[in-house]
C-alpha cells in the first residue's frame, strides 16, 4: 500500500509540474488552451472553467495540455500554430523547464534542512576496506586515483567506475597521506568501501549542493545517450512506469529523503528525455520551430502531424516492450 500510495503520488506531482508549465506559459502569451489533463485513459473527474476544460484521467503515468492549433490548421489567432516561434519554443520548453525546478528545490531542501555530504569522513565500518586500510574519521578525502574532489559524489562516482584497487588520499592533522583498497561488492553490484561522510547545512552549500547534483545526474543522462548510440545498453537496462513502481517500493524502505531524492531524479529524467529531438515529444516540436525559423517559413502542420502520430505509436510500441520486460523482472510471466 506505501508504495501505491508514493508512486500515484510522485507520478501526479511530477506531471501536474510539467503540464502546468505548458499550460502556465501557453495561457501568459496568449494562447487558448482547449484541455489541462492529469492522467491518461478514461475520464473519471472534469470541470470547466473559462474556456479551459480541467479533467482527472484514471491512469497516473501522463498528462497533457490540448492548445488550440497545436496539431492542425486553425484560423483562431489565438492558436498555437498562429504564435511566434519564440512563443512557441517557450510554451514546449516550459514543462521540461518546470520539472528541472522542482528537482533543484528538492535537492535545496534536503540540504538545508538536513544538510549536504562533505569530503570529510564521518564513519568507518570496522572490517570494512577502508578501515582496513588505515582511513579513519575525521579524514578528508582530497583526490581518488589521482583525481581532485571537490564534493562527495565525485568520489563515490570514481570509486563505482574503477576496476580493480583504488586509489585514496585524504588530509589527516594537514598531512596528506595515501591509500590503496579493494572495495567490496554487495549483492546489487554496488561497490563499497565502509566510510559514510559528514553533513553540513548552510543555505549557500544548499544551492551549491542542488545544482551539483543536478548537473551531475544530468550528465549521467548523456552518458547513457551515449551509450545507447554505441550499443552499450541492454533491455535490462531501462524500466517503463512498471518498473518505476518498482524502484519506489524499494526505494520507501530507506526512508522520506530517499523517495524525496528519487522523486527529483524522475523529474530530471522526464525534462530530459522529453526535450530529445524524438517525434511526439517536445523537443521534436522544438527541432521542427528552429527548421522553420531557418526555411522563413512553417511546415505543413498536418504533415507534422503525421510525423508526431508515428512517433507517438513507436514510443507505445517501446513502451509496451519495456513493460513487458519489466513483468519479467518481477517473475511473473
Amino acid at each position: 500500500m506505501t508504495t501505491a500510495i508514493a508512486a500515484i503520488l510522485i507520478f501526479f506531482i511530477v506531471v501536474l509540474v510539467h503540464e502546468f508549465g505548458h499550460f502556465a506559459v501557453a495561457k501568459l502569451v496568449g494562447i487558448k488552451v482547449d484541455e489541462f489533463s492529469i492522467g491518461m485513459g478514461p475520464r473519471i473527474a472534469k470541470f470547466d472553467k473559462g474556456e479551459t476544460e480541467y479533467s482527472l484521467r484514471i491512469l497516473p503515468i501522463g498528462g497533457y495540455v490540448k492548445m488550440e492549433g497545436e496539431d492542425e490548421k486553425s484560423e483562431d489567432e489565438r492558436s498555437f500554430s498562429n504564435k511566434s516561434p519564440i512563443s512557441r519554443i517557450l510554451v514546449l520548453t516550459a514543462g521540461a523547464i518546470m520539472n528541472f525546478t522542482l528537482a533543484i528545490l528538492i535537492f535545496f531542501a534536503i540540504s538545508l534542512f538536513v544538510g549536504s555530504p562533505t569530503t570529510t569522513i564521518d564513519t568507518v565500518v570496522e572490517d570494512g576496506p577502508a578501515y582496513e586500510a588505515g582511513i579513519r574519521s575525521g579524514d578528508q578525502i582530497i583526490s581518488v586515483n589521482n583525481e581532485e574532489i571537490n564534493n562527495w559524489n565525485e568520489s563515490r562516482d570514481i570509486i563505482t567506475s574503477t576496476k580493480g584497487d583504488v586509489n585514496i588520499s585524504v588530509l589527516r592533522n594537514n598531512e596528506e597521506i595515501n591509500f590503496t583498497l579493494k572495495p567490496q561488492e554487495d549483492e546489487n553490484g554496488n561497490k563499497l568501501i565502509g566510510i559514510s561522510s559528514k553533513t553540513k547545512a548552510s543555505f549557500v552549500g544548499a544551492i551549491k549542493y542542488a545544482f551539483t547534483n543536478f548537473i551531475f545526474i544530468i550528465s549521467l543522462m548523456f552518458d547513457f545517450i551515449k551509450m545507447a548510440i554505441t550499443g552499450n545498453v541492454s533491455s535490462s537496462d531501462v524500466a517503463g512506469p512498471i518498473g518505476v513502481v518498482q524502484l519506489i517500493g524499494e526505494t520507501t524502505r530507506y526512508g522520506f529523503l530517499s523517495v524525496l531524492n528519487l522523486a527529483a531524479f524522475i523529474n530530471i529524467n522526464l525534462g530530459f528525455f522529453n526535450l530529445l529531438p524524438v517525434p511526439a515529444l517536445d523537443g521534436s516540436r522544438i527541432l521542427f520551430i528552429l527548421i522553420e525559423l531557418l526555411r522563413g517559413k512553417p511546415l505543413d502542420p498536418e504533415k507534422e502531424g503525421i510525423i508526431h502520430f508515428i512517433g507517438f505509436a513507436i514510443l507505445m510500441a517501446l513502451m509496451i516492450f519495456i513493460s513487458y520486460n519489466d513483468l519479467g523482472r518481477l517473475n511473473i510471466f
